[in-house]
């Protein structure tokens, strides 16, 4: 089932079953999406292998490759910024909210028993508003929407140890993982970030020590790391190509730097079948 509104909002719930397996989904740009497995479920998401299990949900972005994309017993929410505008939403349930920019991680949660009922409530719901045809329809949509992000949230935060840490300092650290996926690019210094936030690198360094399990540098150098993967695998570009999008003046140091933090030359990585 799909909305559309009248300014590009989009909405799409989906229940995935034997008889409708799901096949790689459309191109969205802004989108962001919940997939809930009822079974037992493996997925090749940036090059790695993750395994979900039932009444799991994982958090994806636009940003997130997912190669052999089909699967046959899970349901799935899919929306854009014009649907959900996250980014003027309250900041744990917003955009760069913990789900989905504010994890170092991908995000994953377990729906607990005692919450089963109250997320498939939602989804009924969601399912019988999809139907409707009046000028509340996109008002009722967006809230439960915010309803379920809301419970997930919580979920989340309690089953990864976010209740025992200051709030203020969850917000600094999404805000700065925000800014690398915004500008990895071209914003290679923890300082440059720094300065965006109004804090000292020593700052940022002190807080990931706390909160996250990289430094505020290694997640610059992952992403882009992850970004070269991506499109050494799903593009044509050339190796010259990609060194100078992802932000490298030329094509040695980005070899090196690909070669030190896997072991194999771009070269290789690209034409290998892994």
């Amino acid at each position: 089932m799909i909305y559309k509104g009248p300014l590009n909002e989009y909405l799409k719930l989906d229940q995935i079953h034997s008889e409708k397996c799901l096949e790689q989904p459309e191109v969205l740009e802004s989108s962001l999406t919940f997939v809930w497995f009822n079974d037992t479920t493996k997925l090749v998401i940036d090059n790695e292998t993750h395994t979900f299990h039932q009444n799991e949900i994982v958090c994806l972005t636009e940003f997130h490759q997912i190669a052999d994309f089909d699967f046959c017993n899970a349901r799935m929410i899919r929306f854009n910024r014009s649907f959900y505008c996250v980014i003027d939403h309250d900041t744990e349930v917003g955009c760069v909210g913990i789900l989905f920019f504010g994890a170092s991680q991908l995000p994953v949660l377990k729906i607990p028993e005692e919450d089963l009922d109250t997320f498939r409530t939602i989804w009924k719901m969601f399912e019988i508003e999809m139907q409707s045809n009046d000028n509340l329809q996109l008002e009722m949509l967006q809230s439960m929407l915010k309803r379920f992000i809301i419970l997930s949230t919580r979920i989340y935060k309690k089953q990864h140890g976010y209740l025992q840490i200051d709030i203020l300092d969850v917000d600094i650290v999404r805000a700065y993982n925000f800014l690398v996926e915004k500008h990895f690019r071209t914003v290679h210094t923890v300082a440059s970030y720094a300065g965006m936030l109004h804090k000292t690198p020593k700052t940022l360094s002190s807080l990931f020590l706390k909160l996250a399990a990289k430094t505020p540098l290694q997640f610059i150098q992952d992403r882009k790391l992850l970004e070269a993967k991506r499109l050494l695998k799903h593009t044509d570009k050339s190796i010259k190509e990609i060194a100078f999008e992802i932000g490298f003046e030329d094509i040695q140091t980005f070899g090196r730097f690909f070669k030190n933090y896997t072991g194999e030359s771009p070269t290789y990585f690209k034409e290998s079948k892994i």
